[in-house]
C-alpha cells in the first residue's frame, strides 16, 4: 500500500545496535527492516484483485444471515481489531465496544480478535493464535486446517486459507443451524462441494452482477459467474489484506533504515536497549516482524468462554450448562503435552494501538502486559477477572427443541447468574488456574518502573501514524447493497 520500494543497507540495520549501544551478541544477527520482497507479490498484488478483496472484505454477503462481515470485528476505525476482549459476532448490532446483542447471542467468541498487520508477510506460516492453519504438503490442499481433506486446491498462500474460516463459525459469520443453508451445511460438516457452505457463499457472489463484473476482472478462469469458486473469494480477501494492512513506517522502521537517526527518543532507545538486551523480550518478538512465528505458555489469564477443551465438568456441575471452559491453545492443534497452553507470539507492529492484548483480551493496557511478563505466575494468581471490561450482553438465547425443530430461545432469566460464571470462572478454579501455571515457561525478571515505562516508549515508537486513520478503506457501498458497518456519528 505505500508503494515505496525499501533498500536494506548493512549501515542500517546495525543502527539498531550502535545507535543504542546494544552489543550484537546479544542477538543471533541485526534486525534487517522490512521491504517490498517480504511481502507476497513483492508487496504490489493486482489492483483488479485488491479491489474484489476489499469488497468483499466489508461485504455482509459473506456471513450466513447477511448481517455481519470481516470488517465488523477487524474495523479499520480499530485497528483492524474490535477494541473488545472478545468479539460479539453474528447476531449483534454496532461496532466495536459499544456492540450490543439486540438479536440474541448463544455466547461471545472464545478468543480476542487479532489484528491484522503485515499477514500478507511471507514470514507468516501459521495463523490463528493457536497456529491451527499452516502449510502441510501431505494435504491435497496444501494446508492443515480445521477441514482437514474438505478444504479446496487452489488457494495462493495460509493467509487465503485462513480466510476460508470465519465464515464457517457460528459465533463470528455463520449463525445458528435453523437459521440459514449456510449455518445447517456447516452444522452437517458440509463445506466443500456441491452445496456445501463454501459452494453456498459462492452461490451468492454468483447471482450478483457486481461481484460477477468484479471476479471476471481479477481472475483469468473466470469466464461466466458460474465459474466462481469460494476460494477465489479467499485469495481476494488475503491479496486486499496483505496490501491494505501493511505497516511498515514507523519510528522504529524510520530508525532502521537509517532514514531518521533522530527518530527514536532517548526513552525509546533506552527501551530498545533493554528491549534486545537485559529485558529478554526480543529473544521471542525476534526479527522485523517482532515476533518469532512460535507458540509459548506465559500463563496468560483466560476469561470468558473459552474453546471447551480438556475434562473439567465443574462448572457444568455448579452451572447446568453443558460446557467446558478450557483453552489449551497450542495442544489442540499439536497433542503435543509440550504445547500446552502455548499461544502464538503476536506481532509488536502497532502493538499500542490493538488492546485489548492476550489470546482472551484479558488485559486492559500495555503496561499490564509488559508487568505481567515479569513474573506470569504471580501475576496470573492476583490477576482480578472481575476487573476486565467484557461489555454486556444483553441477550442471550439457548438452543431447544420442539419434536425434531431446532429453537433458539432467551435464556431464562432465572439461569443467567449460572450463564455469568463463565466470565472468570477458570481462573477461580484453583486446579484450573493452577494447569496455567503449571505450563508457564518464562522466568521472573526484575525492572524498575523506569525501566518499564521506557519498554512502553520504545512499544509507542512501532506505532506506523499511517494505521491511525484507515477510514479511506471502507467502501462507499458494496455489490450485494447491504449495509456496510460505521462508526455512529453521535
Amino acid at each position: 500500500m505505500k508503494g515505496r520500494i525499501v533498500v536494506a543497507t548493512a549501515l542500517a540495520a546495525s543502527l539498531v545496535y550502535a545507535g543504542a549501544s546494544v552489543s550484537q551478541d546479544r542477538l543471533p544477527s541485526p534486525v534487517q527492516p522490512l521491504s517490498d520482497t517480504d511481502f507476497y507479490d513483492n508487496g504490489a498484488p493486482a489492483p483488479e484483485l485488491v479491489e474484489l478483496g476489499r469488497a468483499l472484505f466489508f461485504d455482509p454477503i459473506l456471513s450466513g444471515n447477511r448481517n455481519i462481515s470481516c470488517g465488523t470485528c477487524h474495523h479499520p476505525a480499530f485497528a483492524t481489531g474490535d477494541g473488545r476482549a472478545m468479539s460479539i459476532g453474528e447476531g449483534g448490532t454496532g461496532l466495536g465496544p459499544e456492540r450490543r446483542t439486540l438479536d440474541g447471542v448463544e455466547d461471545r467468541t472464545p478468543r480476542n480478535a487479532q489484528p491484522l498487520f503485515n499477514l500478507g508477510a511471507r514470514d507468516y506460516q501459521t495463523l490463528f493464535h493457536d497456529g491451527r492453519v499452516e502449510p502441510d504438503p501431505t494435504f491435497p490442499s496444501g494446508f492443515w486446517t480445521p477441514a482437514r481433506e474438505q478444504l479446496p486446491v487452489g488457494l495462493d498462500n495460509v493467509l487465503a486459507a485462513q480466510a476460508m474460516f470465519p465464515v464457517l463459525s457460528s459465533l463470528e459469520m455463520a449463525g445458528q443451524p435453523g437459521e440459514n443453508d449456510v449455518a445447517n451445511a456447516v452444522s452437517q460438516d458440509r463445506l466443500s462441494g456441491d452445496s456445501g457452505a463454501w459452494d453456498l457463499l459462492a452461490d451468492r457472489l454468483r447471482q450478483t452482477p457486481g461481484y460477477a463484473t468484479l471476479f471476471s476482472e481479477a481472475f483469468a478462469d473466470i469466464e461466466t459467474p458460474s465459474d466462481i469458486q469460494f476460494v477465489h473469494a479467499a485469495n481476494a480477501l488475503a491479496a486486499f489484506q496483505a496490501f491494505a494492512f501493511r505497516s511498515d513506517d514507523s519510528p522504529f522502521d524510520r530508525y532502521l533504515r537509517g532514514e531518521d537517526p533522530s527518530a527514536l527518543s532517548a526513552a525509546q532507545l533506552s527501551g530498545m536497549n533493554l528491549f534486545y538486551g537485559s529485558a529478554g523480550c526480543g529473544t521471542c518478538h525476534s526479527g522485523p516482524l517482532l515476533t518469532d512465528q512460535d507458540f509459548h505458555a506465559i500463563a496468560m489469564p483466560q476469561i470468558g468462554p473459552g474453546k471447551g477443551h480438556g475434562s473439567d465438568t465443574s462448572y457444568w456441575r455448579n452451572s447446568g450448562f453443558p460446557e467446558r471452559l478450557e483453552d489449551e491453545g497450542r495442544y489442540r492443534v499439536s497433542f503435543d503435552p509440550e504445547d500446552l497452553f502455548r499461544f502464538r507470539t503476536p506481532s509488536l507492529r502497532n502493538i499500542a494501538l490493538t488492546g485489548p492484548w492476550g489470546h482472551a483480551g484479558a488485559f486492559d493496557t500495555l503496561e499490564e502486559v509488559v508487568r505481567h511478563h515479569l513474573n506470569p505466575v504471580e501475576a496470573l494468581e492476583t490477576f482480578d477477572s472481575e476487573t476486565v471490561p467484557l461489555g454486556p450482553l444483553d441477550l442471550i438465547v439457548e438452543r431447544t427443541g420442539i419434536g425434531s425443530r431446532l429453537l433458539y430461545r432467551p435464556l431464562n432469566p432465572a439461569r443467567r447468574a449460572d450463564f455469568d460464571l463463565r466470565d472468570g470462572y477458570v481462573l477461580s478454579n484453583p486446579d484450573l488456574r493452577g494447569r496455567i501455571a503449571d505450563a508457564n515457561e518464562l522466568a521472573p525478571r526484575e525492572l524498575s518502573d523506569q525501566e518499564v515505562a521506557d519498554l512502553l516508549a520504545f512499544l509507542d515508537a512501532l506505532t506506523d501514524p499511517s494505521v491511525e486513520d484507515l477510514s479511506a478503506l471502507i467502501p462507499d457501498r458494496v455489490p450485494s447493497g447491504l449495509p456496510i458497518d460505521q462508526l455512529s456519528s453521535e
